[in-house]
């Protein structure tokens, strides 16, 4: 079986940033939108903690490479 990482292609690295800093942005903006739920919430714990995991994500997923899919 060939290396995954010999048939990238400059093209599919391309969609591959772009998919990533959509992922990236779009967690970052989840945790805004629940950190500013949990400032409305009676319980914001949750909230707070669903942030938390949505900023972890963000931070991580630049750190993919298509090997790791």
């Amino acid at each position: 079986m060939p290396h995954p990482s010999a048939d990238i292609t400059p093209e599919f690295q391309r969609g591959w940033d772009a998919a990533l800093l959509a992922a990236r942005l779009w967690h970052e903006a989840q945790a805004q939108k629940t950190l500013i739920q949990a400032r409305r919430s009676r319980f914001p714990k949750n909230l707070e903690r669903e942030a938390e995991v949505h900023q972890r994500s963000a931070e991580l997923i630049v750190t993919l490479g298509p090997d790791d899919v």
